[in-house]
Formats: C-alpha cells, structure tokens, sequence
C-alpha cells in the first residue's frame, strides 16, 4: 500500500463538486481510493500553507498511482480537479 496527499485550494467550488462525482470512479480504476478528505486542517509544527480540502489517497503500490495520474482516458477528470483551483499531490514513497 502506498498513499498520496493532496492539497487543494478551490477558487471553483462547482468545478470541485463536479470532480468529486467522478473522482471515486477514476481512482478505483487503478485500484486507489480516498482514506480521507477534510476542510478542517490543525497545524502540529512549523507554518504550512494549509489547504482548504487536504485528502489522503491509497493505492496498492506505486505504479497503480502513476497509472492514475497518468491515464489518458481520466485527462478531462484531471483537468476537472485543477479548473476547481490550485492542486497539489505528492506520493508518499
């Protein structure tokens, strides 16, 4: 198993909303899921530029999550999630 953060700041809340219909779908594609999401973050240690979602992905190993986020046929669910602001994922491994 290995997990992914993302980190968005949503300036398009409809375009988010859209995304999340179909962000499921196109994760499980490539056997992923989301283990979490939140709009409440805490700040532990040092002066993070904090999200207004921030979500913990799974995958079974790394190749599932480059398959993911590198999948053509998924480009417009992508394209989708970055209409809806800024959006960051880094692979945890």
């Amino acid at each position: 198993m290995i997990y992914a953060y993302a980190k968005l700041t949503v300036k398009n809340p409809d375009a988010l909303a859209a995304y999340r219909e179909q962000a499921g779908p196109a994760l499980a594609r490539h056997g992923g899921k989301v283990e979490h999401a939140t709009a409440e973050t805490t700040v532990l240690d040092g002066t993070p530029d904090l999200p207004d979602v921030a979500a913990l992905l799974s995958f079974p190993n790394r190749d599932a999550a480059l398959g993911w986020i590198n999948d053509l046929e998924l480009k417009d669910i992508h394209e989708l999630r970055r209409s809806a602001g800024a959006s960051d994922i880094v692979l945890l491994g």
